[in-house]
């Protein structure tokens, strides 16, 4: 498939095929994993909201959501269970492509912000987001998430995307960097 455009490498839309998602990790794990019917329409819904807001996977250059059905990765992209002890929570377990994926962390944010900011259109009350534990900063990028929930819940507003709470900085001035005589 080398050198295959990003649509030719694309499963069809509407279908639930085990062999083209990713297993259900820990996070999903005493939950009710959606398949079939359920999980196409809420993926389906998940494409809408991710192109409204932008969640675009820059390497392949689609929205996130298309990872799902992208045959060269068939263990990549997202899982969803209802919560077992609350119906109105739904979880979703982001698997990347390799597990030092430099995305991850701002795919999964983005993927936060998308489903809370927009609620009112999939019919659950809190979407809990973790990246998969494959991934090599998955428990920094799964606690910065924790927080962006726990804000949420708190506060029932998304909270900012670029940082976790307390951690917000600007970038240093032109004059606050250090200078190389380095062309680049």
């Amino acid at each position: 498939m080398f050198g295959a455009s990003s649509d030719d490498a694309l499963a069809p839309e509407g279908e639930f095929d085990p062999s083209t998602e990713p297993t259900p990790g820990e996070f999903l794990d005493g939950h009710d994993v959606l398949t079939g019917d359920a999980h196409v329409a809420f993926h389906d819904t998940t494409r809408a909201l991710f192109e409204e807001r932008g969640v675009y996977d820059m390497t392949f250059g689609y929205n996130l959501a298309d990872l799902n059905r992208d045959t060269r990765h068939s263990s990549a992209g997202y899982r969803y269970a209802e919560a077992a002890d609350d119906p109105d929570v739904l979880l979703a377990e982001f698997t990347p492509t390799t597990p030092f994926c430099p995305q991850s962390d701002t795919l999964t944010r983005g993927s936060f912000r998308a489903w809370n900011g927009l609620a009112d259109r999939h019919g659950y009350d809190l979407v809990r987001v973790r990246v998969s534990p494959m991934h090599q900063r998955s428990a920094d990028i799964n606690d910065a998430l924790a927080d962006m929930e726990a804000e949420f819940r708190e506060t029932g507003e998304l909270p900012d995307g670029d940082a976790s709470p307390g951690e917000a900085s600007a970038p240093p001035t032109r004059d606050e960097t250090t200078s190389t005589d380095a062309p680049f």
